[in-house]
């Protein structure tokens, strides 16, 4: 090891390699003289020892001993013969690297360890330089996925380039594009003047220019427009905005796809700005997380506005149903009595002609009352709770078959109830279910012929998710429904065709209700149908409620 002195404070060291010893002293007395303090080896052992117990300035090093050096992370100088090869991809390794030729001067190793010391300075300040520049446009992108609001992306970019930048100006734009919603955004440096809110006649010319840039994946980048004042994009910009007096710029695309959407204008006006490559780099990272959250942002807008409309046309529809039901609930009230006055003589003997016709009032009376029944059940489904208690299945379904005994026989179709080998109870509504058994087996005497059959059976089965089901199904022999109204039976409303092709009288509201009660009991509603032989709807309900 050589020093300069043993009472001298070195700020800077060198490690110097070299197995010829008069080149080696001859650079030891150079670099001293220079104020480092020099480390010596002779051979690759002992260079790599001297590197693992030091962070030197700089590497010397005669060429085979440097040889297998990966990226030591300070600069390298190689020490070469008259006859000697350096190995590029060493020196790529290196990546701040020199070399001198023997034999060796004082004055030129000095020269080139200072250059190359001030290279290695010069980059660790720029890699500090673009990390940082890294960082705060990383907290854009994490600001712009952060926000579904288009408007607000278009904020933070604006702000996020110019402070990270260190620009005057930062412009943003979309075009039209069904994509995205029309944005404008722009960021200034205190004290200069707003630049134009609108594109005016230069949007054609800069949505041409933005596509032809998003097709090359690249920007127009200008270092210092007093170079080339009358260029074309110098010329843009002046008749574009008199408010702009811009030194550089950049003309950033937004695009996805085969086209541009935007575009991003960076200016300064005060100092010349030499983009680098790592600059626009990052800026056209930072624009692709813009792209992709203006369309998902500008998507869920429109979800939420259809979402909002739906829900507003959902309230006026019970709002509507709920007002219907209530101004003809009234008159029919006074219909249905009325008409049970004159049935039972109040008015008088009643001939018996006039008797069928009564009956015929009655049977619509009764079936107008069901369908504002079944409107006002739609119109108060959503809010309503469940009232839950143990409900035995066997006798609700007893009470449903005695309910309906008179209309199946009037209708010459016999109905019949099997139950379970063991007492099933389940955690439900005991009105609502009886609400929906009612409802499916009234339509299923309803679509059985005369001569049919209605069969109910009631088992306990193994759910899905281990737990135990009731499951009660209803099979009869009517008309089946079309593979094609399949689909379509739970909603409101919607009759199947076979149904209206037969005069089957309903309004379509049963069979909805009744699966929406049984989804909110957690439980399942299948049809199984062949089209002139038969259905069988199983309704499984979890014991334990939902």
């Amino acid at each position: 090891m050589g020093k300069n002195g043993a009472d001298v404070q070195h700020a800077r060291s060198a490690v110097v390699a070299d197995s010829d010893v008069e080149r080696l002293a001859t650079i030891v007395a150079a670099l001293s003289t220079a104020g480092f303090e020099v480390l010596t080896a002779s051979d690759g052992v002992s260079l790599a020892a001297r590197l693992q117990h030091h962070s030197p300035c700089v590497i010397v090093a005669e060429t085979p001993l440097a040889h297998g050096l990966r990226n030591p992370g300070v600069p390298v100088l190689l020490l070469l013969d008259g006859q000697g090869t350096v190995d590029v991809a060493d020196v790529e390794a290196w990546r701040v690297a020199d070399y001198v030729i023997s034999p060796v001067h004082a004055g030129e190793l000095v020269h080139r360890v200072e250059t190359l010391i001030g290279r290695a300075k010069e980059r660790a300040r720029s890699r500090g330089e673009i990390e940082a520049l890294r960082e705060s446009l990383r907290n854009v992108s994490s600001a712009v996925r952060e926000t579904n609001d288009p408007q607000l992306i278009a904020e933070h970019v604006v702000r996020g380039f110019g402070e990270a930048l260190d620009v005057d100006h930062v412009w943003f734009a979309t075009f039209r594009d069904e994509r995205v919603p029309l944005i404008r955004a722009q960021w200034n440096r205190p004290d200069l003047p707003l630049l134009p809110a609108r594109l005016g006649n230069s949007e054609d010319a800069i949505t041409e220019v933005a596509n032809k840039l998003w097709a090359a994946a690249d920007v127009l980048a200008v270092a210092d427009h007093r170079d080339q004042p009358e260029s074309m994009i110098s010329t843009a910009l002046r008749d574009w905005s008199a408010e702009l007096h811009p030194i550089s710029t950049v003309l950033l695309p937004v695009g996805e796809g085969a086209s541009a959407m935007g575009i991003i204008l960076l200016s300064t006006e005060q100092d010349r700005h030499d983009w680098t490559r790592p600059e626009i780099a990052l800026m056209q990272h930072v624009a692709g997380n813009v792209a992709h959250g203006l369309i998902q942002g500008h998507l869920i807008s429109a979800q939420q506005r259809v979402l909002h409309q739906l829900r507003q046309l959902d309230k006026a529809k019970t709002d509507f149903l709920a007002t219907v039901n209530h101004e003809l609930r009234t008159p029919l009230t006074s219909i249905t009595a009325y008409l049970d006055m004159i049935r039972d003589g109040s008015g008088g003997p009643v001939p018996e002609g006039i008797s069928k016709m009564l009956d015929v009032i009655a049977r619509n009376s009764d079936r107008l009352r069901r369908l504002i029944e079944d409107m006002l059940t739609v119109s108060m489904q959503d809010g309503s709770n469940l009232d839950l208690k143990p409900v035995d299945i066997a006798k609700l379904l007893q009470v449903v078959v005695a309910t309906l005994r008179p209309l199946a026989e009037s209708r010459h179709v016999s109905v019949s109830f099997t139950e379970a080998s063991e007492d099933i109870e389940v955690t439900a509504d005991e009105a609502k279910l009886e609400q929906v058994f009612t409802n499916i087996v009234a339509n299923a005497i309803k679509f059985t012929p005369e001569g049919g059959r209605v069969g109910i059976t009631s088992t306990v089965s193994s759910s899905e998710n281990g737990g135990r089901s009731a499951l009660v199904k209803i099979a009869d022999t009517g008309l089946g429904i079309p593979e094609h109204d399949l689909p379509h039976i739970f909603t409101r409303f919607y009759r199947a065709s076979n149904a209206t092709s037969a005069a089957v009288p309903g309004s379509g509201l049963g069979l909805a209700i009744a699966h929406d009660i049984i989804s909110r009991h957690m439980g399942k509603m299948v049809f199984d149908s062949i089209l002139g032989t038969g259905t069988t709807v199983s309704v499984e309900l979890p014991v334990g409620g939902p």
